[in-house]
């Protein structure tokens, strides 16, 4: 989730989602490898209002056909061929100058729980408040050694930035990765934010300061393991949220720096209070001590809205 940067009643939160279904009983479960839905709800104590999808109007609740207006469309796509790109899944979004962002995970093949295997990271953009997508070729770090035309094969660090997370800071986007899955450990990156399209333009650090286009020199700033996770600045410090599989628990972290040093974890939520929860991702609106974030749950595979604290 993300501030879309609006003003007045144009100011959202986008949220993409990755692989999502529908009506079970029918054919191909209405499988989607993605959707974006957008809410303008401040009062989240009740939960998060989506107003209905018109189609066309880009602050209605979802993109949406104007032949099929009450059901959530695909907004990027896939090859869809297991073995080859079997679903494209958001992990990361912001908006930078009234353009909205998404990092995503071209994934090629599942294998054990928590562990997947892709083919690319790479960022696609949005110039109508998420209606409609264009992939940026030139932003895919590879991770298989897979020719593509017109795409630069980078450092073998890329691995290290699979599955993203976005904040904003002092001009900058800092952007933090891990690898494919769930058992990998989390490095950091900043660019210009009026650069974040350009790859070349990335610092990374080092452990000791921040080197310009060093991805191999990256070195983990949260050990593994660190599923999925989002990064928010509070106004005075920063707050990391993720799953830890080998625990089986969502923890948060917290720093006066994103390059760190991270705080020890803390549980939020355990197994034993909610199972099989994981990809824990903060609500951009959330103010004060205050933090609420949705996580999906493999109960019914579905999403939820959680509220825990920053301190305490």
């Amino acid at each position: 989730m993300w501030d879309n940067g609006g003003t007045g009643p144009g100011r959202q939160v986008l949220a993409a989602f990755g692989d999502t279904f529908g009506d079970c009983s029918v054919e191909g479960d209405e499988w989607r490898r993605n959707i974006l839905m957008r809410s303008g709800d401040t009062e989240l104590s009740d939960g998060i209002a989506v107003p209905d999808p018109r189609p066309g109007d880009r602050y209605s609740g979802a993109p949406v056909l104007s032949s099929d207006p009450n059901f959530a469309r695909e907004v990027l796509g896939s090859v869809g061929i297991d073995g080859v790109e079997t679903t494209v899944v958001p992990t990361a979004g912001i908006s930078v100058g009234g353009t909205q962002y998404i990092n995503f995970m071209s994934v090629r093949a599942w294998g054990e729980p928590g562990e997947w295997w892709t083919n690319a990271s790479a960022v696609a953009y949005s110039t109508d408040n998420g209606e409609t997508w264009t992939v940026d070729p030139a932003t895919a770090r590879m991770n298989t050694p897979v020719e593509v035309p017109g795409v630069q094969q980078l450092a073998t660090g890329n691995s290290n930035f699979q599955q993203h997370a976005y904040v904003k800071h002092e001009g900058y986007v800092y952007d933090f990765g891990t690898p494919d899955g769930r058992f990998g450990p989390a490095h950091v990156s900043r660019v210009p934010e009026a650069q974040i399209r350009d790859l070349t333009a990335y610092e990374f650090w080092t452990g000791t300061h921040w080197i310009l286009g060093g991805i191999d020199a990256a070195v983990p700033v949260v050990d593994a393991p660190v599923g999925e996770m989002s990064v928010h600045w509070t106004g005075s410090t920063f707050v990391l949220l993720y799953g830890n599989e080998e625990r089986g628990q969502i923890e948060m972290r917290t720093s006066a720096r994103p390059e760190g040093p991270w705080s020890a974890p803390r549980a939020v939520v355990t197994g034993a209070q909610i199972g099989g929860l994981y990809a824990p991702y903060i609500h951009p609106w959330s103010s004060g001590n205050d933090l609420y974030f949705v996580a999906s749950r493999w109960s019914d595979y579905n999403v939820m809205l959680l509220r825990t604290t920053v301190a305490g």
